[in-house]
């Protein structure tokens, strides 16, 4: 196997997925992004601010000040070819794979121009 997407495996001439085999030469990739980030107050800060309150009153709760973003959601990606076609849907909650994701559908762009 050259590619590994989710559930879904690209070989050098057939895409293998769940629901068949889908030949890989005129396949079009299509991909995505169905995620969002969000920032919250982490509870470590919670917890410094509440101990602190009883040691330095309403300094402490400047550690409610501190962020940090989480990013949860899924990349979707669609293949088809001629009246086939399969859509994964991925779950991401990181950038990098969301990086990772996009390079390994250019890869099999490229396998399918071949």
């Amino acid at each position: 196997m050259l590619v590994q997407l989710g559930e879904v495996s690209v070989s050098s001439t057939t895409i293998h997925t769940p629901s068949g085999e889908i030949p890989l030469r005129g396949s079009q990739w299509t991909v995505s992004d169905q995620w969002h980030s969000q920032q919250r107050i982490p509870a470590w800060a919670v917890v410094c601010a509440v101990v602190g309150f009883f040691l330095v009153c309403f300094l402490s709760l400047l550690f409610l000040l501190a962020k940090e973003t989480r990013y949860s959601g899924t990349v979707q990606v669609l293949i088809t070819n001629g009246p086939r076609q399969y859509v994964i849907r991925i779950p991401v909650t990181d950038q990098r794979v969301v990086a990772h994701i996009h390079a390994q559908v250019n890869y099999a762009r490229s396998l399918a121009a071949l």
